[in-house]
Order: C-alpha cells, then structure tokens, then sequence
C-alpha cells in the first residue's frame, strides 16, 4: 500500500537516522524519508500493523519528534500569549494540545505541551518543524525565560493498543514508575526516562522518550513484552480514520485551527490573547466559509491519496483536493480530508473525488471515521 506523508512544506535537509536504525534494520523495516529523517514504513506490512494497534499493542519510532523545555519564572505567562490553548489551567503532571500559529492565523505546528514543575515546562514538537519552532520562541520568550531544545539528546517510542498498560508493566523494571493518567507526564530523574501518557492512533497508549543510548534496550524490552515494531505507514491510516490532523498536509500556514475544526484547542477568551488570535476572532465572528472535511469514498475504485481532486456531485470544476488519503485497514473504503466550502463540508453532502480522468462517488461523514 502506498503512502505519501511528504511534509511538503518542509525545507529540504539532510537525512537524520534514528538512534533506533539498527533495531529497525534487524527487523527487516522498508525505509522512507520523512521531515529530514530516514524513518521505518512498514515491517510485515501496513494493515497488520494498524490492526495489531487496533487489536494489541504496536511501537512506532518516534525518536524523530523534538523535545524542548521552556523553564523561568514568567514562564507560564510567556507561552500563554504564544500557544493557543490556555497555559494557566495546567496543572501539574498534566498535558496539553495546543498550537502555534502565525500572524495571520496559519498553522505552523501544533504540539503537546507538559507541566512538569512550577516554573518548568516539556514541549513535544514536529520533526520537520523543530527547528523552526525553537527558533520562533526563542526569538519572542523574555530574557527571563530558558528554552532549551533537548532533541539530540533523547529518542523515544510510541506503545499503543488495548493491550499497552500489560505491555508496560511486563517491559518495567524496578524503580520505574506506573504510567501516568491520561495527558500526564511523569519522569525518573535518574535515569532520564520521560513518560507521557497521549497518543496519534486513538488507542490508549503512552510515548517513552529516554536518552539516546538507552532507547534500543527500551524498544527491544516492548518488543519482548508483546507490542509488534510497527512503522509510519501504519500510524497514518490510524490517525486518519480519526481524523487527527496531520502537519504540513492538513495543517499549513493557509488555513486556521478552526478552519481545521480544533476551536476547542484554541482559548480565544484568554487574557492578552495570542499570536493569530485577533485573526481567528474576526473568522468565528463573520463565520467560517471553509472547514476540514471527512470524505468517504462509496464507489469502488483506487484508494484516495493526497491531492486528488474533490467535486461537488455533477460539477465539471474541482472545488478542492485531499490533504490526506488512504483505504481504511479498519473499515475496508476509502478515506480522506479536504478543506471544502461551507456549504459542501454538511455530512451527507455527495462528492465525487478525480482520480487519473475518471471519478468516483463520495459523501462528507460526521467526523470521526471510526
């Protein structure tokens, strides 16, 4: 099955190998570049590792995501009026999605933001914009505020499925500590060791992040535990039939967050605002005339990929193209995202995608796929 999650607004850099390469090569991974790196597609193949996820528990290779600390007294104060979710109601040991836009509202990246001590904050971010990112906050964070970008420090793993709490505790060994609640963080200072408990499948699931060193003995001990080594491929299909967003692709610099249906994400009451807000409070006040939709392909025919084009039922001209694609291992059709006019992004509204001259019938679904 092909795949293509081409960041396509990343700059072109050379290709990174993960501190986790030789694990992936053992396994007999198929390789791809991916946001600078040289990541794993796919072990066995894509559908059974999503289903592996669905059904068990799956490790992917997240060791390509950056990590950052924002530490300082106005530390708070300072990310509150840069990111869009509201920063003062962390608590501690707790997480946070939220976004950094532009001035005029685009996307450049959105991120989990942690609280890991009064003044203390772990900052997750997108491996093709991790540079970027840093250097937009540090160009705006007050000289009383530290960044510091610890991403070629650390590697990390992601564990997902049903079965990933039996998964840690047969992987743990003594001193390690439980995982935390949903959105929570925890660390082990003396060895590194960094647990968050998210996820990019819709499954539970926690991401481990550890010093470069250590990660392989990590990914090998899931591994021994029961979680299949999945790939990039499989992490796709997951997050697309629930609709999580991805970066460079349903994300860009154009479109705004509720654009991207993430208003809940965006706190446009906070005190002092945010970078962007006073854009997005002009849109939600005239109203929206674009929203990120949930098509489902009726008609058999090839799978939709990014950039194929979207009609309106009977229309001679495209009113847009997807942002992402695939067949549904989970659901067996087609599924994919468009930015639509208003008026066509309804459920129930009948579409039609373009493939190679011919078309095929679609219809806008209630969001998520699954």
């Amino acid at each position: 099955m092909f795949l293509d999650m081409t960041d396509r607004t990343a700059p072109e850099t050379p290709t990174l190998d993960s501190p986790l390469a030789d694990e992936h090569e053992k396994r007999g991974a198929k390789f791809a570049p991916f946001a600078g790196w040289r990541m794993p597609i796919q072990y066995e193949g894509i559908i059974p590792e999503h289903r592996s996820v669905r059904e068990g528990c799956g490790v992917f290779d997240i060791s390509h995501m950056g990590q950052v600390i924002v530490e300082g007294e106005s530390a708070l104060e300072a990310l509150n009026l840069l990111l869009t979710n509201d920063v003062s109601t962390l608590e501690f040991a707790h997480g946070q999605y939220t976004l950094l836009l532009n001035e005029t509202g685009g996307v450049i990246d959105d991120l989990l933001l942690y609280r890991e001590g009064e003044n203390r904050y772990f900052l997750v971010i997108n491996a093709a914009r991790a540079a970027e990112d840093v250097a937009w906050l540090q160009s705006r964070l007050p000289g009383e505020v530290t960044l510091t970008d610890q991403s070629a420090q650390f590697g990390g793993i992601a564990i997902q499925g049903p079965n990933s709490i039996a998964v840690w505790d047969a992987m743990r060994t003594k001193g390690d500590p439980d995982l935390p609640p949903r959105n929570g963080i925890v660390t082990r200072t003396d060895s590194g060791l960094i647990l968050c408990r998210t996820g990019y499948t819709g499954e539970d699931g926690f991401e481990l992040f550890a010093p470069t060193d250590c990660i392989s003995e990590w990914f090998r001990g899931a591994v021994e535990a029961g979680a299949t080594p999945c790939g990039l491929g499989a992490r796709d299909t997951l997050r697309l039939e629930k609709c999580y967003p991805l970066n460079g692709s349903d994300l860009d610099r154009e479109h705004t967050p509720l654009e991207a249906g993430l208003g809940f994400f965006c706190r446009l009451e906070k005190p002092g605002g945010f970078v962007g807000s006073e854009v997005l409070i002009r849109q939600k006040a005239k109203g929206l005339s674009t929203r990120l939709a949930a098509i489902r392909q009726i008609a058999k025919g090839p799978p939709p990929r990014h950039g194929y084009e979207v009609f309106a039922a009977g229309s001679d001209e495209a009113v847009s193209s997807l942002t992402s694609g695939s067949l549904s291992p989970s659901l067996g059709f087609g599924i994919g995202l468009a930015y639509l006019p208003a008026e066509l992004a309804k459920p129930g509204t009948s579409l039609e995608i373009g493939v190679r001259g011919r078309r095929f019938a679609a219809e806008v679904v209630k969001k998520p796929f699954l």
